[in-house]
Formats: structure tokens, sequence, C-alpha cells
């Protein structure tokens, strides 16, 4: 089994340990984090190093994954994965097997499908994204790097969600729409 960097401890960390144990494709080296928290553990995986140890610990480890969470913006997210790629990290998919993922669906690197997610026949999704749990994404829909599709969210048929754009859980949009790049859209809202 191929060995995991997980950078970024909180709580988004913890669920992509959850997915990463139950996907059973990846074994999770240790978790990059502040260098004040070297030494302490995240559920039962210890922080290895800080983001300065990257480089040292690229000639040892192959896979990389981003798991700092994104709400207000995805810049961190877009910083650490633009080093990891510097740095010739390989940045999996990683999906669970609790989602269900169309063979039709085309899913890019360093994207995590998060438990009971569903991503519809010829769905696209793009680099670093979060398609977090329960949310759906249904056909021809379109979601571009660096986004994150919070929980129970609903994504219709057609729907074109730009870059760095951040989705609030059970959200609802209509089909076919278009959601601008570094877009903010609250929980609850029904997007027209």
């Amino acid at each position: 089994m191929e060995k995991i960097l997980l950078i970024g401890g909180g709580g988004h960390c913890r669920s992509v340990i959850d997915v990463i144990e139950q996907e059973d494709r990846f074994q999770i080296a240790g978790i990059i984090d502040k260098p004040e928290l070297l030494g302490s553990k995240i559920l039962n995986y210890e922080v290895i190093g800080s983001d300065d140890n990257l480089k040292v610990l690229s000639k040892k480890f192959n896979y990389a994954l981003v798991t700092v969470g994104q709400i207000v913006s995805a810049d961190l997210r877009i910083k650490l994965s633009t080093l990891l790629k510097e740095l010739d990290f390989i940045l999996p998919t990683v999906i669970s097997p609790r989602a269900y993922v169309s063979k039709y669906a085309k899913i890019d690197e360093g994207t995590i499908i998060m438990h009971d997610a569903i991503v519809n026949a010829n769905a696209q999704v793009g680099k670093n994204c979060i398609i977090n749990t329960k949310a759906l994404i249904e056909h021809d829909s379109i979601i571009k790097d660096y986004c994150h599709i919070s929980t129970g969210t609903i994504v219709n048929g057609g729907v074109t969600i730009e870059e760095n754009s951040f989705i609030g859980s059970n959200v609802t949009m209509k089909e076919a729409i278009v959601i601008k790049k570094n877009s903010f859209i609250k929980a609850g809202s029904v997007v027209k």
C-alpha cells in the first residue's frame, strides 16, 4: 500500500482520514501542520513536519493530499497544492467507498469525494476540490478547480461552478446556471 502525507491537520483532515481509511488504498504516513504541533496526534496519526519539511519528505514519499478545508477563500489550498506539485508529489483523487461516482464522470487530481456524495454521468470535477458528505453533483455539471461543495448541496444538471468557489451546506441550484469564479454562496440558499 502506498504511503500518503496529509497537508493540514484541522477538522477537514479528520474527515479525510476516515475516508482514506475506508478506501483502503493508502497508508497515512503522517500529517504536515504548524511547527508547534510537531509530535502531536490527530486521531491516530502523528504530525511529522511542517511546510518547511516538505522538500525533504518529497524524497521519501510520493503522494500527498491537501487536507485544509476551504470556506472564505481557496488561497491556502491553492498555495499548498502548487507547492506540492513543485516538489513532484502526486496528488491522488480520493473517493469514499460509500460515494457513487459514475464511470462517465471525470474527477481530477487532488479532489476528494466524501461519504454518501453522488457524482452522476458526464459531470466533471476539477483539481483539488472538496465534494463533501451527501453532496449531489448531477449530470453534465462542471465543477472547476478549487471548489468546495458543502454537505447536502444539490447541484442540478448542467450547472457550471467556476474556480475557487465555496458553496455552503444544503444549497440547491437550478439547472443550467453558471456560478461565477470566487463565489461564496451561504448555507441553505436556493440559487436560480
